[in-house]
């Protein structure tokens, strides 16, 4: 991939994620300029966003954890909360493909991404298990702890 190439596909990326979070449908906008010519199919794309949303949510848990918090649970839940008020499109993508993949592959991504989500978000509250398979379900609570207490921030109209 080309200098040119990289940045066109992020400038294309920043696009898509506006369109979803202005629609906020749950729906890939493949229809935006330069989806069809940037991502090879609905996989490569949701790839995109998954790692977008996956490298925006590490962020903001390494921020929260350096101001020592006491509660580390809370700090995860807040960082988890924090990202899906700065990419709420794309977290109803992400939710709406998880429930409903188009194929086995994005459903076997889309699991696969959670699971080191999951691992993600218990290592860093301090639950990491004896197993990864512990870990992963530590940070599946935590996840579900987010999405229950989770009040979306009120979008300017």
């Amino acid at each position: 991939m080309t200098w040119t190439t990289f940045h066109h596909r992020g400038e294309v990326l920043r696009t898509v994620i506006d369109a979803a979070d202005a629609r906020r449908d749950g729906l890939l906008p493949t229809d935006v300029p330069g989806v069809a010519e940037t991502f090879d199919d609905e996989l490569t794309l949701l790839g995109a966003l998954l790692l977008r949303w996956h490298t925006r949510l590490s962020g903001r848990l390494e921020a929260a954890m350096m101001h020592q918090p006491t509660d580390t649970d809370e700090a995860v839940i807040a960082a988890w909360h924090a990202t899906a008020d700065e990419l709420p499109g794309v977290r109803r993508i992400l939710d709406h493909y998880r429930a409903d993949p188009l194929s086995d592959r994005m459903a076997a991504m889309v699991a696969t991404s959670a699971a080191k989500e999951h691992v993600l978000m218990a290592a860093m509250a301090g639950r990491a298990g004896a197993t990864a398979h512990a870990t992963a379900a530590a940070g599946r609570i935590l996840e579900d702890r987010a999405r229950t207490t989770y009040r979306p921030a009120r979008v300017a109209a």
